[in-house]
């Protein structure tokens, strides 16, 4: 009867927080506008951003699949690996986790992470710090091919630089972090089992036609699986950030259209403006939205561009520190806990959300003063 009780009265709070917030909401825009603006931004942002976003998804997967079966992947791995000791203090064969979390997404690094031989190269501390790591990197192919898409070339590659600076940050801090609350974790081996060597099996020959039918298909179906796993993070994330980032209609009237809203983050941010402006070169405060919703979800985070872009608020600059704060959070909130508690740490989940904040902002920061340097070049 207590659990009972107690479950009844838990609901209380999210019922008045919902009631006020979206109470508040409807009070400024009308409950019917307001009702028909969310419907209509979802129905806008399903048709015209996640299929678009899908279509990249199935083409960087394919894109992907082609890399792993010929050899790319093996080949920027062993091109990288020198450079994962002094950057990230990591063993070199780290590097697959990157390019394997850059071709797809976060979690692309726990699958490795299972492999007792990979574990194998790891002490505890730096096992750990893997899920900041491969974070850094995940959906960085997306990001950048989106951006390109939209009309950008060099600020997509300045983002790119401005991400592996916030990896390293974030990945070091993490490391320090680990060390300090377990110390013996810096010299113990992440892997406990004696690794099995896998003898050499013989693969069945296949035509070189083949393989390449194979891997576009295989890697396309992964995007497809992809583009689906964004829906949910678009639709509610983004239309409700642009619920509060967006104002009226021309008039200033309310009309139920899309993309519509009360213009409170802007608000917000236009009370601190100076700092985002030095830190980031955001030279309006509508920009603040982005990296929210970076927070949970990078795909979601992608559909506000077009709308910043058409409305001139994005220039040069934001494309470089959305592509950089847009890879190395790319929704790190949504996923950190999932990933360090299959790797069996959950304990240490704050710890890994604290530094890979900092880590998000000093990529978004480098890249900003990164681009200034280009401008002046």
């Amino acid at each position: 009867m207590s659990k009972k009780g107690s479950n009844i009265w838990d609901g209380i709070p999210c019922l008045v927080i919902i009631v006020l917030l979206f109470g508040g909401i409807g009070c400024v825009m009308g409950i019917a506008q307001m009702l028909n603006t969310i419907m209509k931004t979802a129905h806008d942002l399903l048709l015209n951003t996640v299929f678009y976003l899908m279509s990249v998804t199935v083409i960087t997967g394919a894109i992907g699949k082609i890399f792993i079966e010929f050899g790319v992947v093996n080949l920027l791995e062993k091109i990288l690996r020198p450079l994962m000791k002094p950057l990230f203090n990591l063993p070199g064969v780290a590097s697959l986790g990157a390019v394997m979390t850059f071709l797809s997404d976060n979690p692309a690094i726990i699958s490795l992470a299972q492999d007792n031989r990979f574990k194998s190269y790891f002490k505890k501390f730096q096992f750990i710090s893997l899920t900041n790591f491969g974070t850094a990197f995940g959906m960085g192919l997306l990001v950048i091919v989106f951006m390109m898409g939209q009309g950008f070339f060099i600020e997509p590659v300045i983002g790119f630089v401005g991400a592996i600076f916030g990896c390293m940050v974030s990945t070091r801090l993490m490391q320090r972090s680990v060390i300090k609350a377990y110390p013996h974790f810096a010299e113990e081996s992440a892997c406990k089992e004696v690794p099995i060597e896998i003898t050499k099996q013989e693969k069945v020959e296949k035509s070189l036609f083949i393989r390449i039918l194979d891997s576009l298909l295989d890697g396309g179906r992964t995007g497809v699986e992809v583009g689906l796993a964004i829906i949910p993070g678009v639709l509610i994330i983004s239309t409700f950030v642009m619920l509060l980032t967006f104002g009226a209609s021309p008039d200033g009237s309310y009309t139920g259209a899309a993309y519509e809203g009360v213009e409170l983050l802007p608000w917000l941010a236009g009370k601190i403006n100076l700092l985002f402006e030095w830190l980031f070169g955001f030279t309006d405060p509508h920009l603040v939205a982005f990296p929210i919703t970076a927070l949970g979800a990078v795909g979601a985070a992608l559909s506000l561009v077009p709308s910043f872009l058409a409305n001139g608020w994005a220039d040069g600059n934001a494309i470089a520190v959305f592509t950089a704060i847009g890879m190395c959070w790319s929704g790190y909130l949504s996923t950190h806990t999932a990933m360090l508690d299959s790797l069996g740490y959950r304990e240490l989940t704050s710890k890994a959300i604290v530094a890979h904040t900092i880590g998000g902002l000093v990529a978004a920061i480098v890249a900003h003063w990164l681009y200034v340097l280009y401008t002046l070049i």
